[in-house]
Formats: C-alpha cells, sequence, structure tokens
C-alpha cells in the first residue's frame, strides 16, 4: 500500500515540477506604448447581480483606453429585478437571455453574439473589476501578434479569513497550472472572466457547438477546441495590467457548488493532458486521504505520513507561492492549514461531481 501511495505522490510532484517550469517560460508583457486601436466588446452574463454590476462599470469607467472603441453588452439571464443602467460615457446595452441549451452562460454569449458589431470580445463576470490598463495590454498584445485568443489572469479581493485566503490559495493553484501548462505548450484551461478572442475565430470554432449540454465550461471547451484546431494563434498574456478581481466566497456551502461546477466538466475535457494532469492530481490527493486513513488505522507509520505531505507540500508551494506573487505580490497566508485540508476538500468535491448535481445562481443542475 504504502509503495503505491509514493509511486504516484513521486509523480504527482513531477507533473507539477513541470507547471512550475512552465510557469517560468512565460514571460511577464506589460506593454503599453503603441496608440489603441482595437475595438472591444466585453460580454457579462448575469444574474441577480444588481449590488456588482455598478461597481464593475465603474471600474470600466477608469479604463485608460478610448471610450468610443469598446461598448458593454450585459445579458441578464432572468434576474428577479430589472438593472437599470447608471449613466456612463460608454456605451452599455442590457439584453434578455435567449435560453436553448443547458448553460445560461454560453447562451447568454451566443446571445450577445448576435448585436455585437466589432471582431474582438472580452467575456468577464459581474462581481468583477479590472486593471485601468486592462484593455490597453491587451490592445497592444494584439496589435503585436498574429493573435485569435488570449486567455488572462484571475485573483481575489481577500478579506482575512481563512475562507477568503483558502480560495486564494485554491485560485493561485488553478492559475500556476493554467500558466504552466501554457508555457510547456499544453495549454487546456482559462478563467471565463478574463477571456478574449475575435468573433471571426468564434465562429471559425462553430461556437459551442459539441458541448452546449454541459452546463458549464463556456470558457474551457472553447480554447480546447480553439487549440486544437489553431494553436498558435492562442495565447496566454502574463500581464499584471491585465488581472481580473472578483469576489471570493463567503461561505463554504458556495464555495462547495462551485467546485463541482467547475469540476464537474473535467471528464469533458478535448484535451488529454488535461484529463491526464486532472486525473493525476485527483490521485494525488486522493493518497493523502487514504494515507491519513491508514495511519489512523495503525496500517502506515506515521513517517510515512509525514514525508508523503511534505513531497507533496513542497511542490505545490513552490507552484502556488509563484503564481500567488504574480496575482498578488503578497505574502500566502493559512498555507500549511490549507494544504492539510485541501485534499479532504478537493476529494469530496470530485467525488460529488460525478453526481452531476448542485446549486448555483439559485437554480439547481
Amino acid at each position: 500500500m504504502i509503495f503505491v501511495l509514493y509511486i504516484v505522490i513521486i509523480l504527482y510532484c513531477v507533473a507539477i515540477t513541470f507547471l512550475i517550469y512552465g510557469f517560468t517560460k512565460v514571460n511577464a508583457i506589460d506593454y503599453i506604448g503603441l496608440t489603441p486601436k482595437t475595438k472591444f466588446s466585453i460580454i457579462v452574463p448575469f444574474r441577480n447581480e444588481a449590488e456588482n454590476l455598478p461597481i464593475l462599470l465603474e471600474s470600466l469607467s477608469k479604463l485608460n483606453y478610448p471610450m468610443e472603441l469598446f461598448e458593454v453588452i450585459l445579458v441578464d439571464d432572468f434576474s428577479e429585478e430589472a438593472f437599470k443602467i447608471p449613466s456612463l460615457k460608454f456605451k452599455v446595452s442590457v439584453i434578455n437571455n435567449v435560453r436553448v441549451t443547458n448553460s445560461p452562460k454560453k447562451d447568454a454569449i451566443v446571445t450577445a453574439m448576435q448585436i455585437v458589431n466589432t471582431d474582438w470580445i472580452i467575456t468577464t463576470d459581474a462581481d468583477c473589476t479590472v486593471n485601468t490598463n486592462w484593455l490597453l495590454t491587451l490592445d497592444n498584445y494584439i496589435q503585436l501578434r498574429d493573435v485569435a485568443m488570449i486567455a488572462g489572469a484571475v485573483t481575489y479581493n481577500c478579506g482575512n479569513s481563512f475562507l477568503h485566503h483558502f480560495q486564494q490559495l485554491d485560485l493561485a493553484s488553478l492559475q500556476g497550472a493554467t500558466i504552466g501548462s501554457f508555457g510547456i505548450h499544453k495549454g487546456f484551461m482559462c478563467n471565463g472572466a478574463n477571456f478574449a478572442y475575435t468573433k471571426s475565430f468564434f465562429q471559425e470554432l462553430n461556437g459551442f457547438n459539441g458541448n452546449d449540454a454541459i452546463t458549464s465550461g463556456d470558457d474551457v471547451f472553447l480554447l480546447q477546441k480553439a487549440i486544437a484546431k489553431s494553436p498558435e494563434k492562442v495565447h496566454y498574456l502574463k500581464s499584471q495590467n491585465n488581472i481580473v478581481i472578483t469576489k471570493p466566497l463567503d461561505d463554504w456551502k458556495s464555495l462547495f457548488y462551485q467546485r463541482v461546477r467547475w469540476a464537474s466538466k473535467t471528464s469533458s475535457y478535448q484535451s488529454t493532458f488535461g484529463k491526464g494532469l486532472g486525473l493525476l492530481v485527483f490521485a494525488g490527493n486522493l493518497c493523502w486521504v487514504l494515507g491519513v486513513g491508514c495511519w489512523m488505522l495503525d496500517v502506515i507509520p506515521f513517517q510515512n505520513i509525514v514525508l508523503l505531505f511534505l513531497l507533496k507540500f513542497l511542490v505545490d508551494t513552490i507552484l502556488i507561492n509563484k503564481a500567488n506573487h504574480f496575482l498578488n505580490n503578497s505574502k500566502t497566508q493559512y498555507l500549511i492549514l490549507s494544504s492539510l485540508f485541501y485534499p479532504f476538500f478537493s476529494v469530496s468535491v470530485a467525488l460529488y461531481s460525478l453526481l452531476g448535481k448542485y446549486e448555483w445562481k439559485g437554480r439547481k443542475f
């Protein structure tokens, strides 16, 4: 038993080491010296976000970018109260979502596409805020490179609670894996809160056809289709100017269901690398859980459990610290406690996701 646990943990460590290497291979780019030219349509699907939308729109109003070069399309997914647009200097429109699939967010993006007049589209979420140079950095990157799809970073605006910092460490590990996979030319993941692509490329990929029956994954599945078709056109923009900030969740139940929603799409990945890495990460976390159980049953000596933890903790910490430094330029908090608790949380999420049922935005899926 202990031999199997060690083999799995060693394979896990090797995989994370490759991601750490990949992370260092993606250069940070913050260039904003060119005159802006690109026109953007920012699509924001939302449901019952009257509290958050004004904050997002306020951050967009502070963009260091010509107001005539971007528009915001808010897609209302059957909110209980209609959202009234405040007075703004840039174009904002609110349209109703047209539901045709099992995925509200994919439907919202497709609905917005019908009125988009620009070639470049960016998706983000209602509970986000953006950096002043967000669009300018994207524009400069687009002008300098032949690119049709750009993935960007997302981080949390954390309070002081363990729950918030646990989410930040989890997100840092995901962002680290995302950047690292691009660094080794195996990109398979992105975040729809900071995702840009051309309308023509979206149409060339036939949009979400092929995965529109899956509730989530408007970002990941589209990215994987794009990389399978034209990998040279899909880039990751590693820029602190381009980081989008979102809100952490305030209760464990909501966090659990959110992570279940994220995990439920893994089995449908088109990327073989993504599937394999997901399986190996699950196995690595499961090994720790089983190891603790075996120790409690007096099957495995405590020293072996400590060594297993230290091996996994070492590589996880390196990747998380690199990602967290890029995302927040701050020290990690609750790292040891989170590392002890995370495998139990992650395994629970993965097993529960097999049931395919969760709650989100007041709905059951």
